[in-house]
């Protein structure tokens, strides 16, 4: 099956988590990744060579590989080099590869369409300077992309209820990336707490 059409209408995980934070580690986002297959996940988004290959390791699932690293004077942080590139393309086979572009704005997603991308997702909105920021996912932005493209656009960013992932799907989403909600625990943990704290003033 392509790969397009085994993500296609479903629900992506992505099992991250950076150097800082607790469950960092390539065995425990293999077993995240496990859990969100068992789970129903179509798809796993994974961050760095380690992790990519742990989770492919442990689950027969499409991997949407990236490598995040800062840089000095850039906000473009996602997969921004040609050597982060070509360490993602070394590790992966030519059979089923297709390139997805990062954006946060119309015309960011205008010219992933020029350039030649199959497919999108809108994981920055609202996560750079110049993006519109909300407080859950930006869906006039998602309505205006899918409307005006003509390549699968992926609703990915401030995704955190079953009413966002409805929401996605009636307006024509292609699928649905979660992160944090599934697979942050301190991420969670600190939402629940705020609810507390609220509550008692």
């Amino acid at each position: 099956m392509d790969v397009l059409e085994k993500i296609k209408g479903g629900v992506v995980v992505s099992c991250q988590a950076l150097e800082n934070e607790p469950l960092h580690s390539s065995f425990i986002m293999g077993r995240m990744a496990l859990a969100a297959k068992e789970g129903g996940a179509v798809g796993i988004r994974a961050n760095t060579t380690e992790d990519i290959n742990e989770i492919k390791r442990i689950v027969d699932l499409p991997v949407i590989g990236i490598i995040k690293r800062d840089y000095d004077g850039s906000e473009v942080f996602i997969t921004a080099t040609e050597k982060t590139t070509a360490e993602l393309v070394q590790m992966i086979h030519d059979h089923g590869r297709l390139a997805m572009a990062d954006i946060s704005t119309f015309a960011e997603a205008l010219q992933a369409q020029e350039d030649g991308f199959d497919l999108l997702s809108t994981t920055l909105a609202g996560y750079t300077e110049y993006s519109r920021k909300t407080q859950e996912p930006d869906f006039d932005l998602l309505n205006q992309i899918i409307e005006q493209v003509n390549i699968p656009v992926v609703m990915e960013g401030h995704t955190d209820s079953p009413e966002h992932v409805e929401k996605a799907y009636e307006l024509g989403a292609f699928s649905v990336v979660i992160g944090s909600i599934i697979t942050r625990p301190q991420f969670i943990t600190k939402r629940y707490v705020e609810a507390a704290n609220k509550a008692k003033n």
